[in-house]
């Protein structure tokens, strides 16, 4: 489609530094432009191919923890344990309180309400193993546990847990979120108290108190049906401190100290498994897009940038200026039995570029690397910063008279974006802050590439 909006001309030479010359000229060009008229034109017939990839280990920075396993019919069977270091509290209460004074030791697991894929009232166990030396980073989702901890050994706790509040009071069911909690040993408790008595400058690190006590690994024991995407992992110390009454009685008072959490700060780890099912791979062989997440298959493209350059050579005039490129590839859900549904965010990044792309934690630059979100009520996602990439392909262009290859093939991968937002307080804004490799709940969906929309906007000026 073609289609062009003329509007008034006169006072167009103030434009005159906002526009691209795609051709020389010896116009006498401050005559020209008095007399000049403007139009815009917008192009849309443009083609973009593309094909599922495998994405078989991704680096997981954050502190969302996976843990299960499901069997899904039209997916395929997802598993998914984690190991995690612990950043301790720098400073413990010790006035009053010994070892003789700690009554337990809980490791608390906290997910959302809802934050899961599964069945909620599905028993499930697990377990949980002391690791025997330092986690070392990167750290990636293939990386095996069992040699960083005796997995033959008794566990150092093991716990039978569900997704839901059967069961419990009223208030329990309305809190947005759920917990899961481990007994763990009370001689843990002492001995992470002692440390810290006698040794305060291991709390003084994560690094320093991950010499002496390395960590965890958590893992599914046994039953399946259920993933649940844990949020917040902490352990905390319940502990008493004694005093008299008035009338010279003893009274005990109960305290629980939350000193052991995974933050950003220290290193943890999904360890996921995941095996397509053979309809899902069928499809893909067959030649449908389909995205799997967190591991499973990321889509490449080949965008039509030299499609692109040559319309807008070909139709641009003595002066033009390049509004907007934009891409919106169209998405369905895949039909399951769990609610597997679409990724929220993609990233489009040049394919050479994409481990590089996360192992720097870099933001997307609209040059090299691009993010979407999915639209429901659109159904599909849309890339709207593609302009300064095409006048990065252009000077290349002008330059070389090529456009690589490499240049124009892209991967489309899940993404967790983090947000802040900056007020000066009369208006708020949101930008994105981080761009991770998404770990989450399973996630899959077909990108309908044969219907995607290109479409490519400029200005020109046409000289009477």
């Amino acid at each position: 489609m073609k289609s062009t909006l003329p509007f008034l001309s006169g006072a167009i030479l103030l434009l005159g530094s906002l526009f691209t010359a795609c051709e020389n000229t010896t116009q006498d060009i401050g005559s020209s432009l008095i007399q000049a008229e403007s139009e815009v034109v917008i192009h849309n017939e443009f083609s973009v191919s593309g094909h599922s990839t495998p994405n078989t280990a991704i680096e997981s920075r954050t502190i969302v923890q996976l843990l299960g396993d499901i069997s899904a019919e039209g997916y395929g069977n997802f598993s998914a344990d984690f190991v995690c270091q612990f950043m301790p509290a720098s400073k413990l209460v010790t006035d009053g309180v010994t070892v003789n004074d700690l009554d337990s030791m809980k490791l608390i697991l906290a997910y959302p309400n809802g934050g899961y894929v599964g069945d909620s009232i599905a028993p499930m166990g697990l377990e949980v193993f002391p690791l025997n030396r330092q986690l070392t980073s990167p750290i990636f989702s293939t990386f095996n546990p069992e040699e960083y901890c005796d997995v033959t050994a008794a566990p150092l706790a093991s716990k039978i847990y569900v997704g839901n509040a059967q069961g419990e009071n009223d208030s329990i069911q309305a809190l947005s979120y759920r917990e899961i909690y481990v007994d763990l040993p009370l001689s843990l408790a002492r001995d992470l108290f002692t440390l810290y008595v006698e040794n305060p400058e291991a709390y003084s690190f994560p690094s320093e108190f991950a010499k002496h006590f390395p960590g965890i690994y958590v893992r599914n024991s046994f039953g399946a049906g259920r993933v649940t995407q844990i949020q917040q992992t902490s352990m905390v110390i319940y502990y008493h401190t004694t005093s008299e009454d008035a009338e010279g009685n003893e009274v005990k008072t109960s305290h629980e100290g939350n000193y052991f959490v995974v933050s950003p700060e220290v290193i943890s780890n999904n360890n996921i498994s995941f095996t397509i099912d053979p309809a899902l791979q069928a499809r893909i062989d067959a030649g449908e897009s389909i995205i799997v997440a967190p591991v499973g298959r990321d889509v490449e493209i080949t965008f039509p940038i030299r499609d692109v350059l040559d319309y807008y050579l070909d139709n641009c005039g003595p002066l033009s200026v390049v509004n907007t490129l934009t891409m919106t590839i169209p998405a369905e859900e895949i039909e399951n039995a769990y609610g597997i549904g679409i990724p929220e965010s993609l990233l489009m990044v040049v394919s050479s570029e994409k481990d590089e792309f996360f192992l720097n934690n870099s933001l997307n630059d609209d040059k090299k690397s691009f993010i979407a979100t999915y639209s429901a009520s659109s159904k599909g996602y849309v890339f709207s910063g593609l302009r300064n990439y095409f006048l990065a392909m252009l000077d290349k262009y002008n330059a070389d008279g090529t456009i690589d290859i490499a240049d124009a093939t892209f991967t489309l991968t899940p993404v967790t974006l983090t947000t802040e937002s900056t007020s000066n307080g009369y208006t708020t804004s949101t930008y994105v802050s981080a761009i991770t490799p998404y770990i989450g709940k399973p996630a899959m969906g077909k990108l309908n590439l044969d219907k995607a929309d290109i479409t490519f906007q400029f200005s020109k000026q046409s000289f009477k």
